[in-house]
């Protein structure tokens, strides 16, 4: 269990402490507004002891934080594995208000656990986050590996000082040990220059393709759209297929990278909610009205189950609507016939919604992986169906991102339902 809070040693000037909060504050960094704390066991005693932390707007709402955590972290010094904790089971306002995930990666140095990195996210992690919040743990034990040895270094010096008679003994010993640690010094140099080079290819992903696509794509649409309105009548019907196929592909494509940058501006705690009246049955309507081109031919009906008296609700309209139309137009794709219903209630000041398809279904294998960036089901035909799997792992962010919940259950060749939550407020 670690040791009792106290306050991060922000005096100290030593090179070990200095890397400490580095670590602490490049995790931080990586949490999209989220928390970093740093522990580490201290020379010959087992308990871990809070060194640095980062994210806080006071050191009091660090050691606050710490204390909460203290029964959480019962046992950490035997940890071997990361693992997820519980926010909730800490109780109310032990965390900031808005962390939804506590992350934890132990340090383990030779066969013991030297150290902990436990991050605080308000949404969670993707794959990058999480890869370099566990970069920081190989970080931070690199470090304090690199202290183990430079240590055992001095105890060796200090012993062939004491006596001549060990000083050749020692001195082939002492050679390895100091080429151990030169060692864990570049490595240690290549990990944060790892960190930097991950950062900065992200940030200059994201602005490259905002600038350099979003633009001419915006153009070339509106030129195909400008052209299908104004050149009708002196167009062929081969003309007008293919212009229309273009636009199509156009708008899935614009779509894909609004997806993709809606995603990073999440992460980054750059998109924020904004609360307004909202009628869920005319946002029911407009997202069946938005797929019914993806219906095309399909003997496909979409059924509305709204319970009456519908309410007026407040929340973020933006969002709401985003998340409805992702959540059917999937389900349009994977549904070659039949229905599609959508239930929805409010309940206790929140917004239960229900999309039930009778679709392909998803196997048990793939369910845990659905709402993840990038992810695809492979069943054989997901060729003709167009998508780059961020659908739903955008529905997830924005349901986090609104303080709700998403759940998914199938049968394979029975159907898919994709059920919601969100915290809403009463317009009347």
């Amino acid at each position: 269990m670690p040791a009792p809070a106290q306050p991060p040693d922000r005096s100290s000037g030593t090179p070990a402490s200095a890397a400490l909060r580095r670590i602490a504050n490049r995790a931080a960094a990586q949490s999209g507004g989220g928390f970093a704390l740093v522990y580490v066991a201290p020379t010959g005693k087992p308990l871990l002891a809070l060194r640095a932390a980062a994210g806080f707007a006071s050191a009091e709402g660090a050691r606050q934080t710490a204390a909460a955590l203290e029964a959480a972290l019962a046992g950490a010094e035997h940890w071997a594995q990361p693992c997820l904790l519980d926010p909730h089971a800490l109780g109310p306002g032990a965390l900031p208000a808005d962390v939804g995930e506590l992350h934890a990666f132990p340090c383990v140095v030779g066969e013991e656990t030297r150290g902990l990195l436990v991050a605080g996210t308000p949404t969670g992690c993707g794959d990058r986050e999480e890869q370099v919040l566990a970069l920081c743990a190989e970080t931070l034990a690199l470090l304090l590996e690199c202290q183990q040895v430079r240590g055992e270094l001095d105890t060796l010096r200090e012993r062939a000082s004491r006596s001549t008679a060990e000083v050749q003994e020692k001195h082939d010993e002492v050679l390895k040990l100091s080429e151990a640690l030169f060692a864990q010094d570049i490595e240690l140099l290549r990990n944060n220059e790892k960190l930097g080079k991950v950062e900065k290819l992200k940030n200059d992903f994201i602005e490259k393709m905002s600038r350099e696509l979003r633009t001419p794509l915006n153009g070339i649409i509106e030129a195909i759209i400008s052209v299908l309105t104004g050149e009708d009548d002196a167009l062929s019907e081969t003309a007008k297929l293919t212009l229309r196929s273009a636009l199509d592909d156009g708008t899935a494509f614009l779509r894909t990278l609004q997806n993709i940058l809606d995603l990073w501006r999440i992460k980054q705690g750059e998109l924020p909610v904004e609360i307004q009246d909202v009628s869920f049955r005319e946002v029911i309507e407009e997202a069946v009205f938005s797929v019914q081109d993806s219906i095309g031919n399909k003997a496909l009906v979409i059924e509305p189950q709204l319970e009456e008296p519908f309410p007026k609700i407040r929340t973020d309209l933006t969002k709401v609507n985003q998340i409805l139309f992702l959540v059917l137009d999937n389900a349009v794709k994977f549904t070659p016939r039949g229905q599609i219903e959508i239930r929805a209630q409010v309940d206790d000041e929140r917004l239960h919604c229900e999309v039930r398809d009778t679709g392909i279904g998803i196997c048990a294998d793939d369910q845990q992986f659905i709402f993840d960036d990038f992810y695809q089901v492979d069943d054989g035909s997901s060729a003709s169906r167009r998508g780059a799997g961020l659908g739903l792992a955008l529905v997830r962010d924005l349901i986090l991102l609104l303080n709700g919940s998403v759940s998914v259950s199938s049968e394979v060749g029975q159907g898919t339902s994709v059920s919601f939550e969100i915290p809403v407020q009463s317009a009347d």
